[in-house]
């Protein structure tokens, strides 16, 4: 097989497993801060056992995410030794800021506040809790800058001698048009991943019939929660889409299977393509619609395939500068799916905890239990469409991905390590999963000396 193909599975194996973890990171560490701002406001006990257990859960995701996360530092010099040579200048400061500053503040304080109950004032301890959360949320902005840089270059120059991008106006590099669409987005998927975690477990237990007023209260957090970051993930993907427009056009063309410009362009309800000839076998399309989210204008343009690919190849030069189209449209479906169910549902739970009752038959509860797949599902397939859509870019417009590989790894270690990768982790997901199941089965006044393994001090009162 070849070598730029395995490295290009391999990271992208080793990302998808990441971001498994990083959203519930960013959205539950906010709500357990929410949970125990409302235990010291009211006095109430019950927020106190929720802030207990929902915590538990939170360091289980937050290990897995640290020890998966490493794997991908290392991937830059092994794999993507050449993309580390030619950006190495610009995307290892924001990295190195984000390990330095960001990460150092959100373990620290972590640990404060796993050894701080009973120890430390409540409000001081309150604080340690919030820190994490504020440090998970730097965290991924820094991440997100380095990110932006390779969807839209901006801050540096290249320097015809070493043959590298070089940074040259640092503010620039951090306040690069791509993050101020990308980082609301990604913080509101945060928040709606975590909102149907604990929609689903709380639903679980509910159908159960253990602790009714703990996961009463927690699904009512939860819905609220749910239904406010779905619809802001709906607003911040439009403007990021148009973002997208404007600056990776070919990104949008696939995503849409839009092989030819339309000044009244269509929206595709179900595209089956002919990816050898480029055209539609059969399509269902809704006119107008594209335009419209692209531009909030019904008659504007929207370039295509085919005319996007011959202005690259005028500006670039002769090769393929068309993404995967398949994987490209049914990703961005995928999401856009999934993300659409979860404001349905996030409404529906909103509904039924409306007022003094709260009444929910159990299909119900069955259906919030398997609805906690779907954040997951949308945020995989959202960063799919994020970086297999800027194909055949590392670096969009500097950096082709056959330029960015190793060129002294061969396809036997890739593979090798390939198949180790996935071996590792998935023993590693399974692992998880287990901890998530075990310890989201256990109530916070039973199983004591259980999670003490997890966090001892947690556990006593």
């Amino acid at each position: 097989m070849d070598a730029l193909l395995l490295a290009r599975l391999q990271f992208a194996a080793t990302t998808v497993y990441h971001f498994f973890f990083v959203p519930l990171t960013l959205g539950l560490s906010l709500l357990v801060a929410v949970m125990q701002t409302l235990w010291l406001r009211t006095g109430n006990e019950s927020y106190k056992r929720m802030t207990k257990f929902w915590g538990k859960l939170f360091l289980i995701n937050f290990a897995m995410g640290v020890v998966t996360g490493i794997v991908q530092e290392f991937q830059f010099g092994m794999n993507w030794s050449e993309y580390s040579r030619f950006v190495g200048d610009i995307f290892g400061a924001p990295l190195a800021i984000e390990a330095l500053l960001a990460f150092y503040l959100e373990s620290t304080f972590l640990g404060v506040w796993i050894f701080g109950w009973e120890r430390l004032p409540k409000k001081v301890h309150l604080a340690s809790i919030w820190l994490v959360a504020i440090g998970a949320n730097i965290s991924a902005l820094w991440i997100l800058i380095a990110n932006s840089f390779m969807q839209q270059p901006v801050g540096f120059q290249f320097n015809e001698a070493t043959g590298r991008a070089e940074m040259v106006n640092f503010f620039e590099l951090i306040f690069n048009p791509n993050i101020w669409v990308q980082f609301p987005h990604t913080l509101a998927a945060g928040l709606s991943t975590a909102a149907f975690f604990v929609l689903g477990i709380s639903a679980y237990h509910l159908y159960k019939k253990t602790d009714p007023d703990l996961f009463r209260r927690s699904f009512q957090i939860a819905a609220v929660t749910g239904l406010v970051a779905t619809l802001l993930v709906a607003f911040t993907g439009h403007t990021q889409g148009q973002h997208m427009v404007e600056t990776q056009p070919m990104k949008m063309a696939a995503a849409e299977a839009l092989w030819h410009t339309e000044d009244y362009a269509s929206f595709s309800l179900l595209t089956i393509g002919d990816l050898a000839q480029r055209r539609d076998v059969f399509a269902i399309r809704v006119p107008g619609v594209l335009s419209l989210l692209a531009y909030n204008q019904l008659d504007r343009p929207v370039e295509g395939i085919f005319e996007l690919q011959a202005k690259a190849e005028q500006q670039y030069g002769p090769g393929n500068y068309i993404p995967p189209v398949a994987l490209t449209y049914w990703s961005f479906r995928l999401m856009v799916g999934a993300g659409m169910l979860m404001i349905f549902l996030a409404g529906s739970a909103v509904y039924r905890v409306i007022g003094e009752s709260f009444e929910m038959n159990r299909r119900w509860m069955r259906i919030f239990l398997a609805a906690l797949a779907l954040p997951y599902l949308a945020n995989s397939f959202g960063w799919i469409l994020t970086e297999v859509g800027r194909s055949p870019w590392a670096v969009y417009g500097l950096l082709k991905l056959e330029d960015a590989v190793s060129p002294n790894v061969s396809s036997a270690m890739l593979l090798t390590s390939l198949i180790g990768f996935v071996v590792v982790y998935g023993v590693l997901m399974g692992a998880d999963i287990y901890l998530l199941k075990k310890y989201a089965k256990i109530l916070p006044d039973e199983g004591q000396a259980e999670s003490a393994d997890i966090q001892p001090s947690l556990s006593a009162d």
